[in-house]
Formats: C-alpha cells, sequence, structure tokens
C-alpha cells in the first residue's frame, strides 16, 4: 500500500468555522501562502456559495497558489457545484468536495429525507461535479454514527461515478480510535472498488481524540488526513496538522508512513495563524506551544544538557523554532536586518524592508535585546498594514489615581493631520474614543487581549482586538513595548480594515452600476 499520506488542511474553511477565528480576504491569501511554503497537499479555501466574501477568497487562492490542490466546498446541490466551480476554474489543480450526511440521525431531523433520496443525491451530486473537474472528493457527513452497511453502498456508488477521494468524518468527534479504525478497515475491505479512490479521514476534537483517530484511520487503510493548523475548527476543534506531521516523522519506524510536510515551516504557521485570529495556542500545546520544548523539573534540566534524548523526542528546529537571543541591534543595518528575516524565512522587498527597519530601530532603542519573536511581530505588525486609511502621528494620554483618564490623538490621513481629545475608562478606552471621534467610525469592541511574544520586562506586548462595525467583525493586531500605544495602534488597524472594506464595497456597487447602464 501507498506509504504516502496527503495532507488536507481545512484552515480557511473548517477552521475559520471557529468561534472569532474569522479572517479577512487579505489574511486568508497571506494564510494560503505559507500553507504552500508547508507543503500540504490541499488547501480547503473555503464555501464559496457561503457568501460573496467566501467566494471571492477561495477564487484568490485558486489564482495564487499553484503547488497545492485547491478545494471547495460544495453541499449535493448542483447550484452549490456550480458556484464552487466557478471559484475553483482558476487553479492549477481543483478540487470540487460536495458532502451530504449520511447518519440516520442527520437524515430524520436535518435532512428530513430517506436514505433512498439522499443514495440518489449523492450519486447526483458526484456526476455533475465530475462532468466540470476531474478530481471530486465525497464526504459522508457524521459517518462514524452511520450504518457501516449504507455506507458501503455509498461510497460504492459514488466511486463508480468517478470520486477521487472520499472522506469518512467523524463529524462530532465521537468515536474512540479502536471504533473509528475498525470504521475504515471495514470500508477498505467491504468496498469493491476502494481502489480507485483515495479513502480520507475527517476527525473533530470534542473527546480531545481527533489526532489518535486520525492516525488510527491511516493504520486502517486512509492515506489522507484532513487538519487544521493549531487545531481550529467548530466546537472543540479539529484534528491538529502540526500534531500529525510530527507524530507520523517521529514516529515513522511504527506508522511506516510519511508525509510531504516541510516540518521546519510548522511553528512560523503556527504563530501566523494566531496573529491572524488572535487565538493563540495554549503554553503546553503539543509541538507549538511555549512550553513544548521548555524544562523546569532539575532532573530533566540536567537529562537535556547531558543528552536532548532524555527528555526531548524532537528538536525544536526540526519544527523551525530557532532559540536565538540577541539578534540585532540599535547600530545593526539594513543588510543585517533583511539577513536575518531571509534566515528566518521572510523575503522582503524593498519597501517592506523600509518600514520594519523603521519600527525596528525605534524598538532597538527601547530594548536592549532583540528577539526573533520581536522581529516576526514587528513584521506582522508593520508589513501587513501597507498603506492605511489613518496613520497614527501623536498620542498623548493622561491617567493615574484620582484622575480622569484623557488621551488626546493626532492621526494622518491622505496628508492632512487631524486631532481631537476624549476622556475614557482608561487611558485605552479613552484613546479609542478620540479616535471615534476623529474618524466618524464607532466600532463595539468584541475581544482585546495583550500577550508579550519574547522575553524579558521590556518585551513587545503584541495587541489583538476585535471589533463590529456595520454588523460586520473586524481585527486588529500590532506589537510595541508600550501597551497603550500597542493598543491603540490595534484598534486603528481594525479601524482601518473597516475602511478598506466600505471602500471596496463602493467599488463594486460602482462597477455593477456602470455594467447595469451598459446593458
Amino acid at each position: 500500500m501507498n506509504s504516502q499520506i496527503y495532507i488536507f488542511d481545512t484552515t480557511l474553511r473548517d477552521g475559520e468555522q471557529s468561534p472569532g477565528c474569522s479572517m479577512n480576504f487579505d489574511e486568508k491569501i497571506r494564510m494560503a501562502r505559507q500553507l504552500e511554503r508547508l507543503h500540504v497537499d490541499v488547501i480547503e479555501a473555503g464555501f464559496p456559495i457561503a457568501s460573496e466574501g467566501d467566494f471571492e477568497s477561495v477564487k484568490e487562492v485558486a489564482k495564487q497558489i499553484r503547488n497545492c490542490t485547491i478545494a471547495g466546498l460544495s453541499r449535493a446541490t448542483k447550484g452549490d457545484i456550480d458556484r464552487a466551480w466557478e471559484a475553483l476554474k482558476f487553479a492549477a489543480k481543483p478540487r470540487i468536495h460536495t458532502f451530504i450526511a449520511t447518519s440516520d440521525i442527520h437524515l430524520k431531523h436535518k435532512l428530513r429525507k430517506s436514505r433512498e433520496q439522499v443514495f440518489d443525491d449523492a450519486i447526483s451530486a458526484v456526476r455533475h461535479a465530475k462532468s466540470l473537474c476531474n478530481d471530486v472528493e465525497f464526504s459522508c457527513e457524521d459517518a462514524s454514527r452511520s450504518d457501516i452497511e449504507y455506507l458501503c453502498k455509498i461510497l460504492e456508488a459514488v466511486i463508480a461515478e468517478g470520486a477521487t477521494v472520499v472522506n469518512i468524518p467523524d463529524t462530532v468527534g465521537y468515536a474512540v480510535p479502536d471504533e473509528y479504525g475498525t470504521i475504515i478497515r471495514t470500508i477498505v475491505e467491504r468496498v469493491p472498488n476502494i481502489s480507485k479512490a483515495i479513502v480520507s479521514v475527517h476527525c473533530h476534537n470534542d473527546l480531545g481524540l481527533a489526532v489518535a483517530n486520525s492516525l488510527a484511520g491511516v493504520y486502517s487503510g486512509a492515506r489522507q488526513i484532513e487538519c487544521t493548523v493549531n487545531g481550529i475548527g467548530e466546537r472543540a476543534g479539529n484534528a491538529s496538522l502540526e500534531e500529525i506531521a510530527m507524530a507520523i516523522r517521529t514516529r515513522q519506524e511504527k506508522l511506516g508512513v510519511n508525509t510531504a510536510i516541510n516540518t521546519e515551516e510548522i511553528y512560523r504557521s503556527s504563530r501566523l495563524l494566531s496573529t491572524l485570529t488572535g487565538m493563540h495556542v495554549q503554553r503546553n500545546k503539543a509541538i507549538v506551544g511555549e512550553n513544548a520544548f521548555a524544562h523546569e523539573a532539575g532532573i530533566h534540566q540536567d537529562g537535556v544538557l547531558k543528552n536532548t534524548l532524555t527528555y526531548e523526542i524532537m528538536t525544536p528546529q526540526s519544527v523551525g523554532i530557532k532559540h536565538s537571543t540577541l539578534v540585532l541591534g540599535k547600530h545593526s543595518g539594513r543588510h543585517a536586518l533583511k539577513q536575518r528575516y531571509e534566515e528566518l524565512g521572510y523575503a522582503l522587498s524593498g519597501e517592506e524592508l523600509d518600514r520594519a527597519y523603521r519600527i525596528f530601530t525605534k524598538i532597538a532603542d527601547e530594548k536592549k535585546q532583540v528577539f526573533d519573536d520581536d522581529l516576526i511581530a514587528i513584521l506582522q505588525d508593520e508589513v501587513s498594514i501597507g498603506e492605511s486609511a489613518y496613520v497614527l502621528e501623536n498620542l498623548q494620554v493622561t491617567s493615574g489615581l484620582n484622575v480622569v483618564p484623557t488621551a488626546t490623538v493626532s492621526l494622518k490621513r491622505s496628508g492632512e493631520v487631524l486631532q481631537d481629545s476624549a476622556t475614557g475608562d482608561g487611558p485605552v478606552d479613552a484613546a479609542y474614543r478620540a479616535i471615534e471621534r476623529i474618524t466618524g467610525i464607532s466600532g463595539q469592541l468584541l475581544d482585546y487581549s495583550i500577550k508579550s511574544v519574547s522575553w524579558g520586562h521590556d518585551a513587545i506586548g503584541e495587541v489583538f482586538v476585535k471589533i463590529a462595525i456595520d454588523g460586520y467583525v473586524f481585527n486588529g493586531r500590532s506589537a510595541s513595548t508600550d501597551v497603550i500605544t500597542g493598543s491603540v495602534k490595534a484598534y486603528l488597524n481594525a479601524i482601518n480594515h473597516a475602511v478598506g472594506a466600505r471602500h471596496r464595497k463602493e467599488q463594486k456597487q460602482t462597477e455593477l452600476q456602470k455594467e447595469s447602464a451598459a446593458v
């Protein structure tokens, strides 16, 4: 049997459905590029029928990513499939992924259809998808709670219609490894034409068994694993890509399989996703958590100092964690900064380097040590923003015991400097109110968090905010040694995303009006 395990990443689709993990258009493109660097085999870019935004992001990912198969999800209906193909047809390697529930629970309470009706819908969906795209994946939603005989029957039928991948999801994270492995083994043994398709597993983590179930599926014959970076996803999340990749790499002699994953890009992928969504992994998270390679117990420390194999089964470097101490100082030049970013895996344009260097020199003046994590935070904060609608020019705050917190904020927009002051419950709240007065945009603060990205009392603080404006949610982030300045920049970053979204919406309406007038 083929020893290659294909990694199907659904961070941009199933992962993004995790509460609080939505990404905008530009953020999805950035994440897709990183997934390509990670060497995932398939990127499920979204659910095109779900919204115009999802459609456009799938379409753009399909255009830009050339080294991965790009999948789009669709229900087992002609309209969904046509919409998916409209977005996917630009891909070098497109895949239509269509699904329908097969458990009696879903048939009775959700679909309100008979087994025969679902059987016919599945066949029709795969047949239509195959007429548009050569690579078609079919998923039996809630497969782990489906009747095994019915499951085998429907899988045989969709493979006969041309399905190239058949997915067996543990949709609600209900199965245990032995049980799930038996389901996969039974399918491999009983479906006569199963050799014509790749068997895929898609496990949720409601009982904390998603990775274990996925590996049990591999033991039983599955050759594709569907997973997400940091294990994000609906409810308790999906199987964690980094845990699966490193389990297969570390225990290759036991599992007898391999992946194409560039494991040295794992940590960078994890950090980027955390930055984009504001959902940070817990300290003791396997592979990418801050404690994953930390040793506090004296016995452990003594063993690691003598030989890392005593308490580490993999090296930090194998997942892309580089423990550099002092990287650069305030006297370092652009060339040194560019070289260090290249070592970290970032190829900067001249304009990006200039922006990063400006903020680097400010931080280098404030900090005695500049760490790799500081450099990554600088880049993700400053370079990703690009040309913002509003730029922070000046900030002055007054706060203290028995003092009314007051903030004066100066912003620049199109060469014009705008200034206003406001009071609030604290200095950050006062600054946010001043920004609202200047911009005329009032956002409802949904989430606000600060996280240290390096070490020491002068560490950079990464600030993440989530605000609701006009019924839409926008994320903002910034990095600074001054948490108040960082908080203001993060809020302004979210405001600028809202301004950009309004501008794109106005442009779209103008284009539609021109098209209507032309007709």
